[in-house]
């Protein structure tokens, strides 16, 4: 099936000519940037915001996987910051960030004229709330998982078939994702969260989300590893709290990828 994916991906493609995709480090835009490079070469253009929503780690693994597949990166800053219906963060936040995403990739096609613009959205995303996607409709963005059939599962096994490294590297939602929807977004919250994470990461939780509740963070990790959390958790509420969170919770649920979405529904 592996095989059938590629040759339908390499006739999608070669109808393109010259690609400009929007790079998040993540493994759907990684396999996609990687794929337009495979079959398009020098004509093909990975570009990366470096906006605060945005992991530090998640932008230097993006910048190292560019280097080692020698495929050319544009490094942007994106204003959504400055957007007061961004920072608002209503239930369509996502569609405020893309669209600020696409507007500055469309303003890049002056550099790069007749490039068509990419993103990673794979079949499964249809099925999701993801305002992004509008965004993408009215900027002309193409996507080659969706034209193609292709889902997430698909999409890692291509990925681990063409030896892709992180074909399983975890997703990693933009750091806004992590605030509840109508508490207002702010560089110190995503800073916060990114630091809770990190200190996180480095007791070996590699899958995890820090929900910023004002005070509270709220920690999510994969139901497997909440035993494990709970065994650190003094430790690691400490390392929290002197970040700036007043309280450190754990959610007993476990992960739940767009958990927050669930207030949309009640």
């Amino acid at each position: 099936m592996v095989e059938e994916y590629l040759e339908a991906l390499e006739v999608w493609y070669k109808q393109r000519k010259q690609t400009i995709t929007a790079f998040s480090g993540g493994i759907d835009s990684s396999l996609v940037l990687y794929l337009s490079h495979y079959f398009l070469g020098d004509k093909a253009i990975g570009c990366i915001s470096a906006s605060a929503s945005l992991k530090q780690r998640d932008l230097d693994l993006a910048i190292d996987f560019c280097q080692k597949y020698g495929i050319k990166l544009e490094i942007i800053r994106t204003d959504e910051l400055n957007d007061k219906n961004y920072l608002q963060n209503p239930a369509n936040r996502c569609y405020f960030c893309k669209n600020h995403l696409y507007i500055a990739l469309t303003s890049l096609k002056k550099k790069y004229p007749g490039y068509t613009l990419l993103n990673g959205t794979n079949t499964d995303d249809l099925g999701d709330y993801r305002p992004g996607l509008q965004a993408a409709n009215e900027h002309t963005v193409a996507s080659p998982f969706v034209d193609c059939g292709i889902n997430k599962q698909a999409v890692r096994k291509i990925a681990k078939h063409l030896g892709l490294a992180h074909w399983n590297k975890p997703a990693s939602p933009c750091l806004s994702s992590r605030v509840p929807y109508g508490d207002n977004i702010s560089t110190k919250k995503l800073k916060q969260i990114e630091a809770a994470e990190s200190a996180l990461n480095q007791h070996g939780f590699t899958d995890v989300r820090v929900r910023h509740f004002g005070t509270e963070a709220r920690i999510e990790v994969p139901p497997k590893e909440v035993a494990q959390l709970r065994a650190v958790f003094p430790m690691v509420s400490e390392e929290i709290k002197q970040i700036g969170f007043g309280l450190c919770t754990i959610d007993g649920e476990g992960l739940v990828s767009g958990k927050l979405n669930r207030a949309l529904n009640e």
